[in-house]
């Protein structure tokens, strides 16, 4: 896919990879962006910097209403050519999360995808055609420490992109599961606080959101399932399905070696 032309909505935009996505598609010519955040300020400053045709909404994508009502808004622009489910939240928190915790992750980073795909699909299925682009995380083919919530539901949106693109894929839509390691975002600065993002940092080189906007950028024309910014989270992911008690004796090593 080329973003020229085409009429995007991208969620969790007001910060980090949502707003470095929303920049960069602007300047690729995006006919059209539908910016979504739970924080309607900073969707609006993004919003607001861009020389494109934009909406900025506050919106809670673990709602399904909320993320219909998004759609149904996008879709004023015409024919939505890709959704973004970029949204996510971590906790933090491993056997002693609560249950508000796993209800939370498990909405945000799981049933957003979902919710996005049900209000979008049957336009494209119409049409047939039409993308989407999942933010799945590299925990999604991995693993989190130090974030239980995190890595189970982000290897659930891996294999619900899976799903998505077998279900789907002959009947001309495209999907992608965009899984980065460090990102320079407000997350990952909320989890530098604690292992789960002492991992992140240790494991490889931290990104600039601007530089998974070009892997996003490249992926899509490309076509890919997996985008990965960090081009050797493919290695890891192929050491785990290789040797997997290898890779996990491996992994409790980085952790031990953040923790002392």
């Amino acid at each position: 896919m080329q973003i020229t032309g085409k009429n995007i909505v991208i969620t969790g935009a007001g910060s980090g990879i949502g707003a470095a996505l929303a920049r960069r598609f602007a300047a690729e010519g995006a006919a059209a962006l539908c910016l979504a955040d739970l924080d309607g300020d900073a969707v609006e400053r993004v919003a607001a910097g861009l020389e494109c045709r934009t909406v900025a909404l506050r919106v809670d994508v673990g709602d399904e209403e909320q993320v219909k009502a998004m759609i149904g808004r996008a879709g004023e622009f015409g024919p939505i050519d890709l959704v973004c489910s970029n949204a996510g939240i971590g906790t933090g928190a491993g056997l002693e999360a609560a249950p508000e915790q796993w209800a939370a992750a498990w909405a945000v980073n799981v049933q957003a995808h979902v919710y996005a795909a049900r209000a979008a699909l049957p336009g494209m299925l119409e049409r047939g055609e039409g993308y989407f682009l999942n933010t799945c995380s590299a925990a999604g083919l991995l693993t989190q420490p130090g974030d239980a919530p995190y890595a189970v539901t982000k290897h659930a949106a891996v294999a619900f992109a899976e799903w998505l693109a077998l279900t789907y894929g002959d009947q001309g839509v495209k999907v992608s599961a965009l899984c980065p390691q460090g990102v320079r975002t407000p997350l990952l600065a909320e989890a530098l606080e604690g292992v789960a993002g002492q991992v992140v940092a240790a494991a490889g080189a931290v990104l600039e959101p601007d530089d998974v906007a070009e892997a996003v950028v490249a992926g899509l024309a490309a076509e890919a399932f997996l985008i990965l910014p960090h081009p050797e989270v493919a290695e890891f992911e192929r050491r785990k399905a290789a040797d997997r008690d290898r890779w996990l004796a491996g992994l409790r090593r980085m952790v031990s070696s953040v923790r002392d």
